[in-house]
């Protein structure tokens, strides 16, 4: 079970519980700004348009005068006035006079502050409210043309404009031959005064555009922002009425146009959408804040879960894991005065009671473990003398000494060692030097027979169980070479390796097949019967008693030809070679 189980799942819980709420408030909230935000664009439209519609009536009302005055009596017998000289005569005056007062009223009758003029091309002269005086033709002849005139003017630093209309009796033509010209005339104050109006009953900041020509802002517009607005939109052509969603400087506008028929300009608007969004964001974080206090409530609350119960639970599989694996020195930790505090003291001396239990019987089984391996020792096959002593009885009766002595010599050393084993383990080096004097016997009376033990197997300082070696030295005797006629081949041979060492008996005898290698194998493994020699399975239960299951014998086929027998147990670590400790720290901290 991994640290944190249960309150992993607990906290996911809470929060794949979340999840819905999220995923209703985040697509409600997207619904509404989008309709808020839409509903405001179309909203700012409406207005744009109704104030355009306003704005052109004005003009268009304007540009009524200069046809209404042409209809004039006065203005009509004005352009029928023919002087032969410069100066007016007594009734031309007098009708300059009418027509100034007629221009005055006119003028007077609308709140935009305009400008009236009537111009005589058979007079040469121009008549405005208060003046009447002489004119440029040729300048008159450039204005003359269809729709409102636009010329910008400077007034002080701020630009402005002058909007001009003509009208020309007869009306077949604006150009070649006329006899009367009549004008209006307003300049850019009066759209500011508009625009101010507008933008008091209003949260935006209107202007006009007309590309290629210039803007007219309100008094108080944010000059520098609208410049910015303007150059987002100059990327696209521009519709008649539209509306637009641009991002200037960090922050999104909503900005909606529309363009006047009467003039060619565009009434522009825009609104700070995040400021409009505002109050729906501050709700949004305050939703964020409620979700994020309720997961670490979520949290705080599977904590105490956690710690109250799963970690006693946990606690609890721990120790009985470990009672598993045989450790009975194992204590549950008594913490508090709750239920698992009860259950923790009831295991604690239940474990104990299981230990002293355990010791005794323990120490029963160590007892008739040993009384075993003494038995096990004791069958050793004792053949092996009476053969030795009928050798030397028979190199005796062949007067051949030699051979009788270094046969005394070697069965006195291998009888000492077999009956001075008051230990139960012995250096391997003493073991392998036992092995050998066994094959210097075994070579005087089978002088085909050759051995060879590896130099680095008699230094080694490891221990083991004795007379474990010498059986497979022997079997590999009796049973692979005696049966075959020709020369005879033993290689002793050593190594420790993966916290394991292994010695490894080969011969060049008559071998076994796979089969037989694997029911040899099986056989060890089951009591002796009378088919089963007593040498190798002793040495393999031994071993098994010593060690347990990662020690024993096993069987394969040798590279010499015969029979390869292993013998293995575990080592520790400081008993393996340089090499291979070093080998094994590198991967341990890799």
């Amino acid at each position: 079970m991994s640290g944190f189980n249960l309150y992993r799942k607990m906290v996911l819980f809470i929060f794949l519980m979340l999840i819905p709420i999220m995923g209703l408030y985040l697509y409600s909230n997207k619904t509404t700004t989008t309709v808020l935000s839409r509903e405001l664009s179309a909203s700012n439209t409406n207005q744009l348009v109704f104030f355009q519609n306003q704005v052109n009536t004005d003009i268009d009302i304007l540009a009524s005068w200069p046809n209404l005055l042409l209809h004039d009596p006065d203005i009509s017998s004005f352009r029928e006035i023919y002087l032969e000289d410069d100066d007016l005569n007594l009734d031309a005056i007098n009708l300059v006079k009418q027509i100034q007062t007629k221009l005055s009223l006119q003028q007077s009758s609308s709140n935009w502050r305009s400008h009236l003029a009537v111009y005589s091309p058979s007079l040469g002269r121009v008549v405005t409210e208060n003046d009447a005086g002489y004119y440029s033709h040729a300048e008159l002849e450039s204005h003359l043309t269809p729709g409102w005139q636009v010329s910008s003017y400077m007034e002080g630093s701020e630009q402005r404009f002058l909007f001009s209309w003509y009208a020309a009796a007869p009306y077949s033509s604006m150009s070649g031959r006329y006899n009367t010209v009549t004008k209006v005339q307003f300049d850019s104050t009066n759209i500011q005064d508009m625009l101010d109006r507008f933008k008091s009953d209003g949260r935006g900041d209107p202007f006009y555009y007309k590309p290629g020509t210039g803007v007219i802002y309100n008094r108080t517009a944010d000059r520098d922002r609208i410049s910015s607005i303007l150059s987002e939109l100059s990327s696209e052509p521009l519709h008649k009425v539209e509306n637009r969603v641009k991002k200037v400087d960090g922050k999104t506008y909503s900005v909606s146009l529309v363009m006047s028929e009467a003039t060619g300009w565009y009434l522009i608007d825009y609104l700070p959408l995040s400021d409009i969004m505002q109050p729906i964001m501050t709700s949004n974080k305050r939703f964020y804040l409620s979700i994020a206090a309720l997961l670490m409530m979520g949290c705080v609350t599977a904590y105490l879960l956690y710690s109250q119960v799963q970690v006693p639970v946990k606690q609890l599989v721990h120790v009985f894991r470990r009672l598993q694996i045989g450790d009975y020195s194992v204590r549950m930790q008594v913490k508090g005065k709750n239920e698992f505090s009860f259950l923790a003291a009831r295991f604690n001396s239940m474990v104990e009671q299981i230990q002293e239990l355990f010791e005794r019987v323990y120490l029963e089984k160590i007892h008739v473990r040993e009384a075993k391996l003494k038995q096990l020792q004791s069958q050793i096959n004792p053949h092996f003398f009476y053969n030795c002593f009928s050798f030397i009885t028979s190199m005796a009766k062949l007067k051949k000494y030699e051979a009788v002595v270094a046969m005394s010599h070697s069965l006195s050393r291998y009888f000492r060692y077999t009956t001075r084993q008051e230990r139960e383990l012995v250096p391997i080096a003493d073991e392998l030097e036992f092995v050998s004097h066994y094959l210097n016997i075994q070579t005087l009376r089978m002088n085909r027979l050759t051995y060879r033990i590896a130099s680095h197997a008699l230094e080694q300082a490891l221990e083991i169980p004795p007379l474990v070696i010498q059986p497979l030295v022997e079997n590999a005797v009796l049973h692979g070479i005696e049966p075959q006629a020709g020369p005879g081949e033993i290689e002793v041979s050593f190594r420790v390796e993966d916290g394991r060492a292994v010695v490894i008996v080969d011969d060049n005898g008559v071998g076994m097949r796979d089969g037989q290698l694997a029911e040899l194998e099986a056989r060890m493994n089951r009591p002796m019967d009378e088919n089963m020699g007593c040498g190798v399975w002793n040495v393999h239960q031994r071993m098994r008693l010593r060690y347990g299951e990662q020690a024993g014998l096993r069987f394969s086929n040798s590279p010499l030809g015969g029979t390869r027998a292993e013998l293995y147990w575990p080592v520790a670590m400081d008993h393996q070679p340089a090499e291979a400790q070093r080998e094994q720290r590198r991967l341990g901290s890799g």
